[in-house]
């Protein structure tokens, strides 16, 4: 018999909380069982890491902390991002347990960052409510944040979105999987650590989610990076007259729509980028698709596969 294939299988952010919808528990546990259905595709023996953001879930926790400011010490970034991960784990264990005859397990997730990393000195990835500027402002002098204006859209803090080096938890993964356990792990890109006088601690950053997922897929040498978003293929020319599809292409075929500009930093940029971060191990093979193509997608008949 062969051995089971690894594949790393990461949830886009807003995999629990359709847009128009207001994200309440009901709403999001019944998305966490349309995903345990989509891991049926899978063959039972195959080793599924799942990875997940945590952007709508964590923005909230946020916000009950800096309306409660007042009577309760406010919650750091860090520990907002541990909590999302527990609490999202355990919609999707529950889910998955429920669809899947195999042991589920979630672990609370960290990835080391370098303070060295240049995000740390222009930190721009905005977290946490709007403001207006005189409040942005008081709460820069009064909690030591860094705010900038979110053009168009109001004043809000901003932290750094490090590059991950490790994720720390990997072995406890590694034997999680060749147990035959489903693992739920860096969930919203995992709690960045970094060495620092005092030791190995937490930092007040966000870690892209696909940046982790990929780091993690090359340090578990999976044979397979599945990227599940909000369209059914990656698109180049986008929202022009020649939009087209991209099916199936080389990693120097993506890297070169990449450096002629086609995916903006703001949309399909990082999970291009993480795509090719996980090729260049010189194995495996990339999916970008829709949850809802997922199945099709496999046969390759949807969605767009990337080759080494």
């Amino acid at each position: 018999m062969s051995d089971p294939r690894t594949v790393v299988l990461a949830l886009g952010g807003n995999a629990l909380i359709r847009p128009g919808e207001t994200g309440t528990v009901e709403e999001q546990a019944a998305r966490a069982r349309e995903v345990a259905q989509l891991l049926a595709s899978f063959p039972p023996r195959t080793r599924l890491t799942v990875t997940h953001g945590n952007g709508p879930q964590v923005g909230r926790i946020l916000l009950r902390s800096d309306l409660c400011i007042d009577e309760i010490p406010g919650i750091p970034l860090d520990l907002a991002v541990a909590s999302s991960q527990g609490e999202i784990g355990t919609l999707l264990m529950q889910a998955f347990r429920g669809a899947l005859a195999r042991p589920v397990v979630g672990l609370i997730s960290h990835v080391r960052v370098e303070l060295s990393d240049p995000a740390f000195q222009d930190p721009r990835k905005y977290v946490g409510r709007f403001y207006t500027e005189d409040e942005a402002r008081l709460r820069a002098l009064t909690l030591g944040w860094t705010v900038r204006e979110d053009p168009g859209r109001g004043w809000r803090r901003v932290v750094p979105s490090p590059v991950p080096t490790e994720v720390v938890e990997l072995d406890a993964i590694a034997v999680l999987l060749d147990l035959g356990c489903l693992v739920v792990a860096c969930g919203g890109g995992g709690v960045p650590l970094a060495d620092t006088p005092a030791g190995l601690v937490s930092v007040e950053a966000v870690v892209d989610k696909d940046r982790a997922s990929a780091l993690l897929a090359r340090r578990l040498d999976a044979d397979q990076l599945i990227i599940l978003t909000g369209v059914d293929e990656v698109m180049i020319d986008f929202a022009t007259p020649h939009q087209r599809a991209l099916r199936e292409l080389s990693a120097q075929e993506l890297r070169a729509h990449y450096q002629a500009g086609q995916f903006p930093k703001g949309s399909m940029g990082p999970k291009v980028e993480a795509a090719l971060s996980y090729l260049e191990q010189g194995s495996g093979s990339v999916l970008i698709t829709s949850p809802e193509c997922l199945a099709e997608a496999l046969a390759h008949r949807r969605g767009t596969w990337i080759r080494p």
